[in-house]
């Protein structure tokens, strides 16, 4: 594809900070994100916390579960974002990355004030992972349906997340890609693609090891994406029954997805996206975690 004059500009924008020794790298691999110790940090979501827990009460919790980190959604209020991620830091499960989605406003709808909606939404995201001292968001490309064909969904979504990166570098908060099911990037190949097109280090793509099991395979995705991954969700599918499954319990081939996440240097956080449980439940997952991590 063609590099637009936006495109240009923002790459010239990136070369500049990578010379300012911003510590970030080319389209094709980012060592922003990865743990400083070099190893792979369990994380939980905020929301599979106990909910009657405060706050404070939830951190410490999942700190004394296992977990490393925790990825948490965007907030409104920017004081209490600020305060919610000094409450994270300080008991040891920083918030590593928010949660935004983009499933109600798509950036490939082809109504203007739906894309401004959506536009607008994840502005405010970069600027609550900022508050929340939070490295990545997560954010769902593009949605295709019977209204909007795959290479409307293609085009129209680059161009719009375009006009994002500018503040996206101003931050510094990465917006990641992930794949779910969208009918959209249903191939690791395109998706590797699709990263690369917009040659900034604040494009990065979020992988879900267990969102492509119906039709491919979790090792392959991690091994094609590669470099571009900045984090990676885990959870599990079993195909028969078509039912989602704790870790372990399902058809995700671990050691191969582990073996993957060796090969491509991978070593930042594995964020669970299940349901939430006491201090028992979580507790054994962030055990079977640790087991997917000793397959390496």
């Amino acid at each position: 594809m063609n590099e637009t004059t936006a495109g240009r500009r923002d790459f010239l924008k990136v070369a500049a900070a990578i010379a300012a020794g911003v510590g970030l790298t080319r389209a094709n691999g980012s060592a922003r994100g990865q743990s400083a110790s070099g190893r792979l940090l369990k994380a939980c979501q905020f929301g599979m916390l106990p909910k009657e827990l405060a706050d404070s009460e939830k951190f410490v919790l999942a700190r004394r579960c296992g977990f490393e980190g925790i990825e948490h959604s965007p907030m409104a209020d920017s004081a209490a974002a600020k305060e919610l991620g000094a409450l994270s830091r300080q008991a040891g499960v920083p918030i590593h990355s928010l949660c935004y989605g983009g499933w109600g406003a798509p950036l490939s709808d082809p109504r203007p004030e739906v894309v401004d909606q959506g536009l607008a939404e994840v502005e405010a995201a970069l600027r609550s992972a900022k508050d929340q001292g939070a490295e990545v968001v997560l954010l769902v490309p593009a949605v295709v349906n019977e209204e909007v064909g795959y290479g409307e969904a293609y085009s129209r979504s680059q161009a719009n997340i375009r006009k994002l990166l500018p503040l996206a570098a101003e931050l510094r908060v990465t917006i990641a890609v992930e794949n779910v099911w969208n009918k959209f990037l249903l191939s690791p190949l395109e998706f590797a693609r699709y990263v690369d097109e917009f040659e900034s280090p604040w494009l990065r793509a979020y992988i879900d090891v267990g969102n492509m099991i119906l039709f491919g395979y979790a090792q392959d995705w991690v091994r094609t994406v590669g470099k571009r991954i900045v984090r990676i969700h885990l959870k599990d599918f079993k195909r028969q029954g078509y039912q989602w499954t704790n870790l372990l319990d399902g058809d995700v081939n671990w050691p191969q997805v582990r073996k993957a996440l060796a090969e491509i240097g991978y070593s930042s956080y594995m964020t669970t996206e299940l349901h939430g449980g006491d201090e028992a439940y979580l507790t054994d997952l962030a055990k079977r975690i640790d087991k997917i991590i000793a397959m390496g």
